[in-house]
């Protein structure tokens, strides 16, 4: 097509319009990551035990929303530290590590829910509301004042994004998050600022005041 439109506009003076035949661009935006204080504010900020269980089962797991709601009391094993999710993206199962903080919100939350089946359910039973836990980190987010634009996805991009920074191999990463190919999990390569932050600015060697 760019051949064609180059041959009418400028071999025969045609203004041929082609624009509408390319197809479009997907946009590449580089995921909102929260810092590890902000995390630490948000899940301080939840008063209720079970949404503060949510958002950091979420993020010591690096977990999508879907992936947080569906896993059972029996998926949680405390002896290797490990919860099976089941069927996630893509049907697959894996296992993710559980944080020894997380497994002791978990139990004080378990001690006051006493859930039958599934690890958060809603009053009723049943799986959480996946809407309810947007609105628990949407407020969560305003009383802990983090400026950022941030979702409950946000938590799965700080995981993968703080465990890049302290040295993990992107590979274990890939594992860990469920994702089929690496250049998914590469993306973390671009939000991390480690390299950016230690880099000294040529301008810093010009004295110009």
């Amino acid at each position: 097509m760019a051949a064609i439109q180059f041959l009418y506009n400028e071999m025969y003076r045609k203004n041929y319009q082609l624009k509408y035949l390319y197809p479009g661009r997907r946009e590449h935006r580089l995921p909102v990551v929260l810092s590890k204080e902000e995390v630490q504010k948000i899940i301080q900020s939840c008063n209720n035990v079970k949404h503060k269980a949510i958002m950091a089962t979420i993020y010591s797991a690096g977990l999508r929303l879907s992936e947080c709601l569906n896993p059972t009391i029996k998926d949680i094993d405390s002896q290797r530290m490990l919860i099976k999710i089941s069927q996630s993206k893509g049907n697959k199962d894996r296992y993710v590590s559980i944080s020894k903080n997380l497994l002791q919100l978990l139990r004080e939350y378990w001690k006051t829910y006493r859930t039958k089946h599934y690890l958060f359910e809603g009053q009723k039973g049943g799986t959480y509301s996946s809407r309810s836990v947007q609105n628990i980190f949407k407020d969560a987010l305003k009383k802990a004042g983090v400026q950022k634009d941030a979702t409950v996805h946000s938590l799965r991009h700080s995981y993968a994004t703080h465990l890049l920074k302290s040295g993990t191999d992107i590979r274990i990463i890939q594992v860990l998050l469920g994702h089929n190919h690496i250049k998914t999990t590469q993306i973390y390569t671009q939000v991390s600022k480690s390299a950016v932050e230690k880099l000294h600015n040529p301008l810093d060697d010009l004295p110009i005041c």
